[in-house]
């Protein structure tokens, strides 16, 4: 596919790599996913979202998440002539990635997830909001155009539309998730649309390769054919 490309050598990045896509999961033809990436089972990859392990990397987005149209995830070098740079990488279960996505997270239209970035499982990510520099929790919501830079939020808690959390001490004292927050649910009603929109169009592009689209040559009676 086109839209899906093995990355360039560079003094950041000294070997080639390829993304590393599940079966079940899809990509729009007018997205991009580039490098050392990774998308798990039945991610949705939305048009003109940009998945870029050419620089920062690897990029891993664990099964069930979506990442929405024009989502950005970008990471800086973690790299440096074939040395790994710590400032740069989040650290999973003794591995290291410039952008860290779990399961079941939501990347809602518009957003930026820039590494050094984690996000936990269960969480969304609003409407142009940007993370940089950051570790979000399970079970987060980061409303629309919020800024999170340069923090670690705690599980459970919500991010106010808009807000600017660049503190500890802010991302510490941000409210908690409880039964009476709008928002509480959102993210599993976002999972539950995208993981059946990257099934049915997978489906649909698997059936696409294995039977060709019907001509107006093929639908004539043999009579009827030169």
């Amino acid at each position: 596919m086109n839209n899906i490309h093995t990355n360039i050598l560079a003094t950041f990045n000294q070997e080639e790599a390829t993304p590393e896509i599940d079966l079940t999961a899809y990509v729009h033809p007018l997205a991009a996913v580039i490098g050392n990436v990774h998308l798990g089972q039945k991610v949705m990859v939305a048009p003109a979202a940009s998945v870029r392990g050419d620089e920062g990397q690897p990029i891993w987005v664990g099964d069930y998440a979506n990442v929405q149209d024009c989502v950005v995830l970008h990471a800086l070098e973690t790299h440096v002539g074939g040395l790994l740079v710590r400032e740069t990488v989040v650290e999973v279960d003794g591995e290291f990635y410039g952008v860290y996505i779990s399961d079941r997270v939501s990347l809602a239209h518009q957003c930026q997830v820039h590494g050094p970035a984690k996000i936990g499982c269960d969480t969304f990510i609003g409407m142009q909001a940007m993370v940089f520099k950051a570790t979000i929790g399970s079970n987060c919501v980061v409303e629309p155009k919020a800024l999170v830079m340069g923090v670690t939020i705690p599980d459970g808690r919500y991010v106010p539309a808009g807000a600017t959390i660049t503190s500890q001490e802010a991302a510490d004292t941000l409210p908690a998730i409880g039964p009476d927050y709008s928002l509480k649910d959102l993210n599993k009603a976002v999972v539950h649309v995208n993981v059946q929109l990257a099934s049915g169009y997978r489906e649909k592009e698997m059936m696409s390769v294995r039977v060709p689209y019907t001509t107006v040559e093929s639908c004539l009676l043999p009579s009827m054919k030169r």
